[in-house]
């Protein structure tokens, strides 16, 4: 079913866009910084969830819709701007405590955690472009099964950038765990959480579809 010489392409393609800092690794080490390695690998998993979805409508050729209703784009994309403003002005307002054990230690519920991360991958469009450009060029119609190869493309993408994230989270939250003994440490790593949603906000807020 699948073009083992692109397929190993891929792979290598795919590896370098895991490893590379992109928006859902800054929204991780931000949820990872505020809640402990538990929130930022329940946001690595939330993330990957979110991929899966992008993939099946990718197979499904459902990302054409932006294509034929610009509109959808930009409503999208300013509905994501401002789910990730209104994460910022939760950050910058935090004072929790630590709290029990379905609660990180910055007061991010675990599943809270998940949806967000999983939200904010959803609402953003450019996912959702580039998923609809960039697996395609490693199928091969001539095999047939065309849905089946961008499921399998999908799939491989979504389990490398869960290895990536989810280590990238575990890192950066038990950072953060060390850290917020100090209650003043602790008002400075929301801060910075809050800078990076803002920061994100912004980028998808201002960014044209052509733009990476």
């Amino acid at each position: 079913m699948m073009d083992m010489s692109l397929y190993t392409a891929f792979l290598v393609t795919a590896f370098a866009l895991c490893v590379s800092p992109g928006p859902d690794m800054m929204f991780i080490v931000a949820m990872g910084g505020r809640g402990g390695p538990a929130a930022g690998m329940m946001a690595a998993l939330g993330v990957s969830g979110a991929m899966l979805v992008h993939t099946i409508a990718a197979a499904l050729g459902l990302s054409a819709l932006f294509t034929h209703l610009p509109v959808l784009y930009h409503v999208l994309r300013w509905v994501g701007a401002g789910y990730l403003l209104y994460l910022a002005v939760k950050a910058f307002r935090d004072r929790s405590a630590p709290g029990g054990e379905r609660t990180a230690p910055g007061g991010v519920g675990l599943r809270r955690a998940f949806w967000q991360g999983a939200v904010t991958n959803l609402l953003n469009p450019k996912v959702i472009l580039f998923n609809a450009a960039f697996l395609p060029q490693f199928a091969d119609p001539s095999l047939g099964h065309l849905p089946g190869q961008l499921l399998l493309l999908g799939g491989t993408l979504t389990a490398m950038g869960l290895v990536c994230d989810g280590c990238v989270g575990l890192l950066s939250g038990r950072l953060a765990h060390l850290l917020r003994r100090s209650s003043r440490v602790n008002r400075w790593l929301n801060l910075v959480s809050g800078t990076v949603f803002t920061g994100l906000a912004v980028r998808l807020a201002v960014t044209s579809p052509e733009q990476p």
